[in-house]
C-alpha cells in the first residue's frame, strides 16, 4: 500500500503526542544525578562524544531485553523507535519528519549530498572554509583531483571566517557552499540564515554539518533555509555512533536523484512468481518513498541507538536547547577571561555562544600529563586545547581546571 507524505507526517504526529505522555519535570542544571560520569573524571570533553546518562541507558536495556526475548509478542519494537528518534530530531530543528533521513554518520550524510548533486561530474565549484570538519575537507580534496572546482576561505586574525571572504569565492557556478555549523576546531558559528540568503542569491546551494550545533545550540532548518544538514548522534544529542540524521529541504525532494539504493526507501514491494501473488510480468514492482528517507535511507540502522535517543532527545527538549546554551555560557566566559593569564591564546570568537572554546599554547606534554592525574577530561592536541562543558557540569569543573592548569 502506497504511504503518501501526508500520512507518514501524520504518524510521526502520534509520535509526538507519545512522547509527551513520558515528559517528567524538567530537570534541574547541573544535572549531576543522570550521568555517571560525575563520578569518575571531571569530564570537559563533551564535543568528542557526549557521555550516556542513567535513562538512556534504562532506554537501551529494555530494547536489549526485548531482543533477548526473540520479539514476537511486542510488535515492530524497533520500528516504533525509529519512528520515535526520527520525529524528535524533525521537531527539535523545526522540521517535518519527512524531511529527515537516518544516515550511519555525518560524513556518509555529506557524502550522499555530494552524490545527489552529482559532484563533480556535473562541473561548477564547491566554497568551504579551512574550519569545516577535516574529513571534509579531504573529501573535496578528492574530489578536486577528479575535476571538481575547490575553494576554501581561510580564517581572519580572529579565528573567524568572514562572510566577505565567502562572499569573494561564491559565483554563478558554486555548486555547493559546505561548512561546519559550529567548527569541532575552536567552536566558530557561521550566521547561517545570513550565508544561505548570499548562496541562493547565486544559485548555490547550502549543507551544514551541524555536529557541533544540534542539542548545543538552537537551530531552526526553515528560518535558516539551508538545503542540507546532517549530524551524527553521539555528541550534542547523547546518543551512540552509528546512527545520525540528514535534513534535506522538502521542496528540494522531488528534484534529488537517488545515488544508492535499499529496501527502506520503499513504501510498496509487489512480487509477481510466488504462490500466491498477483500476475505480472516482472519478478517485482514497486513504489519509492517521496520522503527524504526514500531519497537517502538504504538498509536497517542501529536500534540500540534510536532506544538511546528517544530519552535523549525527549531530555534535551525538556530542558530546553536555550536553556542548555544559558547554562553553559558563564563557564565558557570564565574560561576566556582566565585562560589568557595562564599564557593561553584564544582561537575562540570573544562572542561565541557555541559550546566549545579553544586556546593555543606550545607543548601541551606536560599540561596533559597534569590533567591526566588530575582526571580531568579535555581534548589536548599538541598546540592546543579544546574545552566543552555539557549540562552535568558546574563553576566547580571549571575550578579545578583552572588549578589543574595554573
Amino acid at each position: 500500500m502506497d504511504v503518501s507524505r501526508r500520512s507518514l507526517i501524520a504518524a510521526a504526529g502520534l509520535a509526538t503526542v507519545a512522547a509527551t505522555r513520558l515528559r517528567a519535570d524538567t530537570p534541574a542544571l547541573p544535572d549531576k544525578k543522570e550521568f555517571p560520569v560525575v563520578n569518575a573524571e571531571v569530564c570537559l570533553n563533551n564535543a568528542r562524544w557526549h557521555p550516556a546518562g542513567a535513562g538512556a541507558m534504562r532506554a537501551v536495556q529494555e530494547y536489549l531485553n526485548y531482543k533477548a526475548s526473540g520479539g514476537g509478542a511486542d510488535g515492530d519494537y524497533g520500528g516504533g523507535l525509529q519512528t520515535r528518534a526520527k520525529e524528535l530530531f524533525a521537531r527539535l530543528i523545526h522540521a517535518e519528519p519527512a524531511e529527515v533521513a537516518f544516515v550511519p554518520s555525518t560524513t556518509a550524510g555529506e557524502n550522499l549530498v555530494a552524490a545527489s548533486l552529482n559532484l563533480p561530474r556535473a562541473g561548477g565549484n564547491v566554497v568551504t572554509d579551512a574550519l569545516h570538519f577535516e574529513g571534509s575537507l579531504y573529501q573535496y580534496g578528492e574530489l578536486a583531483r577528479q575535476g571538481l572546482e575547490l575553494r576554501i576561505a581561510r580564517p581572519n586574525k580572529n579565528w573567524r571566517i568572514d562572510i566577505e571572504s565567502l562572499d569573494k569565492l561564491i559565483d554563478r557556478k558554486t555548486r555547493l557552499v559546505a561548512v561546519s555549523l559550529v567548527s569541532m576546531i575552536n567552536g566558530f558559528q557561521h550566521d547561517l540564515k545570513t550565508l544561505c540568503d548570499l548562496a541562493h542569491a547565486r544559485g548555490a546551494k547550502v549543507y551544514a554539518d551541524a555536529v557541533q550545533a544540534i542539542g548545543a545550540i538552537p537551530v531552526d532548518a526553515h528560518a535558516s533555509g539551508i538545503d542540507f544538514l546532517a549530524c551524527s548522534s553521539y555528541k550534542w544529542l547523547m546518543g551512540d555512533m552509528g546512527l545520525g540524521f540528514l535534513y534535506v529541504r522538502g521542496d528540494l525532494l522531488d528534484g534529488l536523484p537517488r545515488s544508492q539504493y535499499g529496501f527502506r526507501q520503499l513504501t510498496r514491494m509487489e512480487y509477481h512468481v510466488f504462490p500466491g501473488d498477483t500476475p505480472g510480468n516482472a519478478v517485482m514492482d514497486w513504489t519509492a518513498s517521496p520522503t527524504a528517507g526514500g531519497h537517502f535511507e538504504v538498509g536497517t540502522v542501529s536500534n540500540t541507538t534510536a532506544a538511546c535517543l528517544t530519552h535523549s532527545l525527549d531530555y534535551i527538549m525538556r530542558i530546553g536547547v536555550e536553556n542548555i546554551q544559558a547554562h553553559r555560557q558563564p563557564m565558557l566566559r570564565r574560561l576566556q577571561a582566565e585562560l589568557p593569564r595562564l599564557g593561553f591564546q584564544p582561537m575562540t570568537p570573544a562572542d561565541s555562544v557555541s559550546p566549545i572554546v579553544t586556546f593555543a599554547k606550545e607543548d601541551m606534554g606536560q599540561i596533559a600529563n597534569r590533567l591526566k592525574q588530575a582526571k580531568i577530561d579535555v581534548a589536548v592536541y599538541p598546540h592546543r586545547i579544546r574545552i566543552s562543558p555539557s549540562v552535568y557540569n558546574d563553576r566547580a569543573d571549571i575550578d579545578k581546571l583552572l588549578d589543574a592548569l595554573s
